[in-house]
């Protein structure tokens, strides 16, 4: 199964999410975290994250950038859990147990927004407020558009 992890080509993610992600870190879409938003809510670093933030499920921070990779199960049980807690902690859900099935909803959205692009495939979000709530779109930037070697240090520290 294929999943996504934070990727960083600069500094502006630490300047431009309150949280921002960990680098390698796996992400998910996160748009259930504005669910009941409204226009007054998209201002400063919570619109950034809005408009265009995936979510780390380690730092729970925001990332413009994810990189397609592979996942074990023994990743995804972990993410799932942690993310259950997460649902626990910071959402009100009544236990793990009951949040835990919306939280393998939500890797397991990822992992079918994922499952079908190559590793190293880069994906952004994009999200807006509509009358029925939040629409999200996603964008692809195939490794070969990417031009990741542009990014990569090449050679070795002796020369």
């Amino acid at each position: 199964m294929r999943l996504a992890r934070a990727i960083h080509f600069d500094e502006s993610d630490q300047r431009v999410f309150a949280s921002p992600a960990r680098t390698g870190e796996w992400c998910i879409s996160g748009g259930f975290e504005f669910s009941d938003w409204t226009e007054a809510d998209l201002t400063g670093k919570p619109r950034q994250a809005f408009a265009n933030g995936w979510f780390g499920l380690e730092t729970f921070g925001r990332v413009t950038f994810v990189a397609v990779t592979e996942a074990t199960q023994v990743e995804i049980d972990a993410l799932t859990d942690a993310l259950a807690a997460h649902f626990v902690t910071y959402y009100g859900a009544p236990s793990i147990e009951a949040a835990r099935p919306v939280a393998m909803e939500e890797v397991r959205h990822m992992a079918e927004l994922c499952d079908d692009h190559a590793p190293n495939t880069l994906l952004t979000v994009a999200r807006e407020l509509t009358p029925s709530g939040v629409r999200e779109a996603f964008r692809v930037i195939e490794p070969r558009e990417a031009g990741l070697d542009q990014f990569a240090i090449h050679g070795s520290p002796d020369g």
